[in-house]
């Protein structure tokens, strides 16, 4: 059997997709870098850099199959290029080095966040979408990224585009912007919200669905891997009842969260210590990112269950890995 290639392995998805391919039996490979840990993962290990190209060949070399799922997600980087070089140039080094192989099938991992949102409504595969409608530099540089996987799909490289909307679970390791929500909720960070909306889904079922679009998808084509719409009002609802803390019941309006972020944005350049508040995540959040995920239930069997299990999961295993301090475990037991 050929080895499979998994790239963001040391990742959170990337992690839940070479874990599941591990356990159905693929021989699985991973590019990582130089001093990044690949955790409770039986797999082969590639060091390189999505930036190196002769790195990335050297880890596709014999793959017949490749899960592009790497990538420089933040909603702020002091050096904003480096996020355009390993989010768009990476993903050209890696389907570069899929063309010259001679991959059997590619699976690339973009972002919800490339997909139209109709006002009030939800967004789907079809909705129409352009690159200044990318609120910051992590979604335009993952929508560039998502026209060069296209761009190969047309010159023959058999590759399959998904779009997952906000994973939550465990193995979160950095973690995500989504995974912070849920940290700073826990960490008693969150003493207000505002007014905005995620498609929320199990990172086990997404890791599932990148295995269905390898075995069912169409090249070329792109599939929504989500689950529930959710305001953060009902997301911060639903950690309340896993964790018993409760949860703010202050809503501020998006001016003042704008203003909040422009402050601390600012400040971060100056500092270089990352912001509490992005003036990227700000941005985002004035649209909810409500979307319909029936094309990859229809065409790929994609069946996401509720996502009430993940966030336990999620809950559980940041307290259980030191990232909820244990004198704050102990005043939320008590």
């Amino acid at each position: 059997m050929k080895p499979v290639l998994v790239t963001g392995a040391t990742g959170f998805l990337g992690w839940h997709i070479a874990r599941l391919l591990s356990e159905r039996g693929y021989r699985v490979r991973a590019l990582a870098r130089p001093g990044s840990r690949l955790r409770e993962l039986d797999v082969e290990r590639v060091e390189g850099d999505l930036r190196d190209a002769a790195s990335v060949e050297r880890a596709a070399a014999g793959c017949g199959l490749i899960f592009h799922a790497a990538a420089d997600y933040r909603l702020w980087a002091r050096d904003r290029a480096e996020m355009f070089r390993s989010n768009v140039e990476g993903t050209r080094n890696v389907l570069e080095a899929a063309l010259r192989e001679g991959a059997e099938r590619v699976v690339y991992t973009s972002t919800v966040g490339c997909i139209g949102i109709p006002p009030g409504g939800e967004g789907d595969e079809t909705a129409p979408v352009g690159e200044a409608e990318m609120a910051g530099d992590y979604k335009r540089s993952k929508f560039q990224a998502e026209r060069v996987a296209l761009e190969y799909a047309r010159m023959g490289v058999p590759v399959v585009i998904v779009n997952p909307t906000a994973p939550v679970g465990d193995h979160d390791f950095k973690p995500t912007p989504t995974g912070r929500i849920i940290l700073d909720f826990l960490l008693g960070r969150m003493p207000a919200y505002i007014e905005t909306g995620l498609n929320l889904v199990d990172a086990r079922d997404t890791a599932m669905g990148h295995l269905q679009a390898c075995e069912r998808g169409v090249e070329g084509e792109r599939y929504i891997l989500g689950c529930q719409n959710l305001t953060l009002e009902q997301i911060l609802g639903k950690l309340a009842a896993i964790s018993g803390i409760p949860a703010p019941r202050w809503k501020i309006p998006y001016a003042m969260a704008y203003f909040t972020g422009m402050i601390d944005t600012g400040l971060s350049r100056v500092t270089g210590r990352e912001p509490r508040a992005p003036l990227d995540a700000v941005r985002m959040a004035k649209k909810k990112m409500f979307v319909s995920w029936k094309k990859a239930r229809r065409e790929l069997g994609f069946a996401p269950r509720p996502v009430d299990e993940a966030l336990e999961r999620a809950v559980e295993w940041f307290q259980a890995n030191g990232y909820v301090p244990e004198a704050r475990r102990l005043s939320i037991a008590s």
